[in-house]
């Protein structure tokens, strides 16, 4: 008989398998919307042929068009990035390493899911907060976890990845962080209460998983229903001509519906899935700096990637002292915990927790979370 699973193995395993259905619809999304960019294409090959369009629409979906090139920019970045982590990985598998991730190699309809489900604005800003680079290691972490340490990514990437993944990273993380810390525990007690604590953060984050799957169905169903509607209008407008002023004054004002239906179908690639998105962001940092006096937005601002890393990891945990005590103890003795906050284990101190535990409570201050 084996032995028996712990509730922090169990509840890891019930973690790691959200990981890898949300990872499975984030392909299904991927494959989705790389058939909405066609359709999106198309319909737009149409309106360039079209002479005289009113300046106004003409300027709409040319800007429209700008958008989804940007997303699409972003998608392409992050597949030729992740093959070049996949390559530095000393022939080990760059994505499915600890979190069972589903995506084992990534393709183009992939790379679409991970830019949708991040998001870019017409900037090409990420709408997490991330971009350029940041969201490229964010979007490769999500994937490939403790594997890319050894080429350079995953935990070693920075606060990208912790900033952002909220509970990926942190799924993808636990074993190695809980693992490290009951080493350095000498009591039973204190060796089961550190695993209580990773437990409550791994089924807070089954809760994330579940809640983001929702969503990530509810985007794929209405991206299915604008592509019909897009091609119902691909249909209309072949018929109608090249010419705006030749158009009878039902077609013109068919023409402006399109537009918007182009409009609303660009906003389905490009806004972010919100169950994904990071419990504590940049901007709550930056918010959080500008309440504080001189002295202590210093410290914040010196120790930002911790802050915002450990905020991910302890929204809605409640800790009592001892239990950051002993939190500290296990998170100081990994060095790639260390590493991606940018200190080292003599700068870490416990105090750090209950300056975590105030920038949370700043977050949330008018609101339950």
């Amino acid at each position: 008989m084996g032995k028996k699973l712990s509730k922090l193995k169990i509840a890891q395993q019930q973690a790691e398998a959200a990981v890898k259905n949300t990872n499975e619809k984030i392909e299904e999304l991927g494959h989705n919307t790389n058939v909405l960019y066609t359709s999106l294409n198309t319909i737009q090959s149409l309106f360039d042929r079209i002479r005289n369009v009113p300046k106004e629409e003409r300027l709409k979906y040319e800007k429209l068009k700008a958008i989804r090139l940007d997303w699409k920019q972003q998608a392409e970045n992050i597949e030729i990035e992740y093959k070049k982590a996949e390559v530095k990985a000393t022939g080990q598998a760059a994505a499915g390493v600890g979190a069972g991730v589903a995506v084992a190699a990534l393709g183009p309809t992939a790379a679409m899911g991970i830019a949708t489900t991040f998001g870019v604005a017409s900037t090409g800003t990420a709408i997490s907060t991330l971009s350029g680079a940041a969201a490229t290691n964010a979007a490769l972490a999500w994937l490939g976890g403790g594997a890319l340490t050894a080429g350079g990514g995953g935990m070693a990437a920075g606060s990208a990845l912790l900033a952002l993944a909220g509970p990926v990273g942190w799924t993808i993380a636990g074993i190695s962080v809980v693992a490290s810390g009951l080493m350095v525990l000498k009591t039973k007690s204190d060796k089961e209460r550190l695993e209580d604590i990773f437990t409550l953060i791994s089924k807070r984050d089954i809760k994330s998983y579940e809640l983001a799957i929702v969503e990530l169905g509810e985007r794929i169903d209405r991206i299915k229903n604008e592509g019909i509607k897009l091609a119902e209008a691909i249909i209309k407008i072949e018929s109608f001509g090249t010419e705006y002023n030749q158009m009878s004054e039902s077609q013109q004002y068919e023409l402006g519906a399109y537009v918007n239906l182009m409009e609303a179908s660009t906003m389905l690639l490009i806004n972010p899935i919100m169950g994904l998105r990071p419990k504590y962001t940049e901007e709550d940092f930056e918010k959080l700096c500008a309440s504080e006096t001189a002295i202590l937005k210093s410290y914040f601002v010196n120790h930002k990637s911790m802050v915002i890393s450990l905020s991910n990891l302890l929204y809605k945990i409640e800790l009592n002292d001892k239990d950051k005590k002993l939190l500290y103890k296990s998170l100081k003795k990994n060095k790639e915990f260390m590493e991606s906050i940018n200190m080292t284990k003599k700068e870490f101190d416990v105090d750090d927790l209950y300056m975590i535990e105030r920038a949370l409570n700043h977050r949330y201050k008018t609101s339950t979370y």
